[in-house]
């Protein structure tokens, strides 16, 4: 919901979205833009309550600034870095969101391309997902990861608490995952300009009390917010997830989703790396406490 009046779409946006004119107004000329869901030209006047959706994944380089930002490093060789990432931060710049990313963090601590939006991120986790990813030190090593995700190479385990009782004790998910037509914010299981995916999972333990299932997921594709999406998909969503969860958040903590384990052949040493990272705390203490509860039944 916009709340601007009488101001052209294209100086709204590069207002807004912190970019050139010139970009913006490539944008809404290759119909990317959309108001209202429909397609306006640059002169379009914007109007109170105008619904404004911008169709792009803005891959185009901008200068990205180096910021003072603390990282836990849980591996670091000449060629790559592994992150133990925070719930709550961003992993790469955005229009609207230059400032406090990895990426910011990244170009400040290892003098990265600050031109480029993604200086050495071959694959990323959601802003309020916590834990392991790989970094790349250098554009070689970055084409090099990028090839063995694509090829699978590279194993990762997550630990997530889900709302609801699984019944069974493992399982494979295998379905297609494209943009929802409706809310481009959000992906959602569709045959609808979709990639496949496929997510399996085991039951780790059932929480009768809190009605809670905590299950470690094992990564075969990794699409956007794939795990939340099948999750949801077969009807036991993330808990604390504001995006596809069932119910509301009863904790300041984002979606319980950690990325747990890392497992690759160093794409340059062919050594085995292999690291693992605990849960949050915060995450850890809602367990503790509904174990609490089980126990008092």
């Amino acid at each position: 919901m916009e709340k601007e009046n009488n101001i052209r779409l294209d100086q709204y946006l590069t207002k807004k979205l912190e970019l050139s004119r010139s970009k913006v107004q490539k944008l809404i000329k290759e119909k990317k833009i959309l108001v209202n869901q429909k397609e306006e030209s640059s002169s379009y006047l914007v109007k109170e309550e105008d619904q404004i959706e911008v169709l792009d994944d803005f891959n185009f380089s901008t200068s990205v600034e180096g910021e003072d930002i603390p990282l836990e490093i849980v591996y670091e060789d000449d060629y790559l870095l592994l992150i133990n990432k925070k719930s709550g931060m961003v992993v790469h710049p955005a229009p609207g969101n230059y400032h406090g990313t990895l990426v910011n963090a990244l170009i400040n601590q290892y003098s990265m391309d600050s031109k480029n939006l993604r200086p050495g991120i071959v694959h990323r986790i959601d802003k309020n997902t916590s834990g392991l990813m790989v970094v790349a030190k250098d554009e070689k090593t970055q084409e090099l990861l990028s090839e063995m995700i694509k090829k699978k190479e590279v194993e990762r385990i997550y630990v997530a608490l889900v709302d609801g009782i699984i019944p069974h004790q493992t399982g494979t998910i295998d379905a297609p995952i494209g943009r929802d037509p409706i809310d481009r914010k959000k992906m959602k299981v569709t045959d609808v300009n979709s990639k496949n995916a496929v997510t399996h999972f085991r039951v780790l333990k059932r929480y009768p009390s809190s009605h809670q299932t905590l299950i470690e997921c094992k990564l075969e594709t990794g699409r956007t917010h794939q795990i939340r999406v099948h999750m949801a998909y077969i009807g036991y969503p993330i808990y604390n997830d504001p995006t596809y969860g069932k119910r509301k958040k009863t904790t300041d903590f984002g979606q319980f989703l950690h990325s747990k384990k890392i497992s690759f052949l160093h794409p340059i040493t062919k050594e085995r790396i292999e690291k693992e990272v605990p849960l949050p705390k915060e995450f850890q203490a809602y367990l503790d406490k509904i174990d609490i509860q089980e126990k008092q039944i």
